[in-house]
């Protein structure tokens, strides 16, 4: 008979949440060498690093520009999100309101559908690596690398001499944020891209000064940047982005406005004098603003809106959009109501996230140390 030689090849299974043992599977080949045969695994799941400060109300620029974008990568990347209240102090805040603040945030992301069972969902300060690792950074980020930072410029001024060390080296911690995580990608819009380049450059610096043979400590981090249209900007100027720390609360509609309030806001936001309704004119901002914010709750295209809205004055316009709104957000205002009224499930998903965060956080932190040489316990 026919001589059989014996081939084998391996077989990676690699699934988006488990990765299987390697299995070994004999073949048999009637060819006169033996043949190796291989699979090549799918690349790895690339990891998200994501936040949004507590104080204030979650606004709808937060859910737009932010968070509705986590829900629907949810699919495609190992996620982790947090509630960075360590940054929030970095400004004058009430310490009564913050813990309350940080729980809303929280439950604002499962209402808004961020998914326990895909994402992990933790409040900064219950991970400590996040300020052990900050200070690490800091005797190494040289100060002329944070003074160019523009945000800290701005927020200095409005504070004036009161300003604290903590402003001025936020970067650092949100720096220690991603670099904890080994994350691949951070969403940034254009206002934190600066921040993120100083977090590469941070990287890249400790692994040059602290790494030997190519062995790094951390993973070098890439923008995943928003989508076009998805920046918000405020109902009262239409060059500033929607903010949660702008004094006048009707700047910005707050995720959990009541439906008189939302259409309150629209009716009074601002407009200009000119007739008729169009995207990207740059002398009128606010015409673009507001279209966005239609397209962006009603899913509909530029073309279709502009055939919609053609020859509709703002006083027609408004009204649509109110009403856009408010359809877009009675849901997630309905399943936020639930998820607040349960303390007990909310409490269990922060520590369940607390948990997963800790065990990546603190495997970084003791090779940093070990990379900078100090002694272990």
């Amino acid at each position: 008979g026919s001589r059989h030689e014996t081939s084998f090849f391996l077989q990676r299974r690699i699934s988006l949440r488990s990765i299987t043992q390697l299995q070994c599977v004999a073949t048999t080949s009637s060819a006169a060498e033996p043949t190796i045969e291989t699979i090549v695994p799918p690349p790895r799941i690339k990891r998200i690093l994501s936040g949004v400060q507590p104080t204030g109300s979650l606004h709808l620029g937060n859910y737009l520009g932010a968070i509705r974008q986590w829900v629907s990568n949810q699919e495609l990347y190992e996620n982790y999100f947090c509630v960075v209240d360590l940054h929030a102090i970095t400004v004058p805040h009430d310490p009564k309101k913050l813990s309350k603040e940080t729980l809303e945030s929280a439950a604002m992301y499962l209402a808004a559908g961020i998914d326990p069972k895909k994402s992990k969902i933790f409040v900064q300060s219950h991970v400590t690596a996040h300020a052990e690792l900050a200070w690490l950074l800091n005797c190494i980020t040289p100060m002329n690398w944070l003074e160019r930072m523009i945000q800290y410029k701005d927020k200095a001024l409005k504070q004036g001499e009161n300003v604290g060390v903590g402003l001025f080296d936020y970067p650092v911690l949100m720096s220690a944020d991603i670099l904890l995580y080994q994350a691949d990608l951070v969403p940034v819009g254009e206002d934190q891209r600066q921040h993120l380049e100083l977090t590469r450059d941070i990287c890249r610096r400790f692994n040059d000064q602290f790494c030997k043979r190519g062995k790094r400590v951390f993973r070098e981090p890439a923008a995943l940047i928003v989508k076009e249209g998805a920046r918000v900007m405020s109902l009262l100027d239409g060059t500033n982005k929607m903010s949660k720390s702008a004094e006048n609360d009707n700047s910005r509609i707050n995720l959990l406005d009541s439906v008189d309030l939302i259409a309150k806001k629209i009716k009074r936001c601002k407009t200009d004098e000119f007739s008729g309704l169009e995207w990207d004119n740059p002398q009128r901002p606010e015409a673009t603003n507001l279209l966005n914010i239609y397209q962006a709750v009603t899913g509909l295209s530029k073309e279709a809106i502009s055939a919609e809205v053609a020859g509709m004055s703002w006083s027609g316009f408004k009204p649509l959009l109110a009403e856009a709104v408010v359809a877009h957000l009675q849901p997630i205002q309905q399943r936020y109501r639930e998820v607040a009224a349960d303390q007990t499930y909310l409490a269990g998903v922060l520590r369940e996230g607390q948990l997963a965060a800790q065990q990546v956080a603190d495997q970084t932190l003791k090779n940093a140390k070990d990379a900078m040489g100090l002694l272990p316990p």
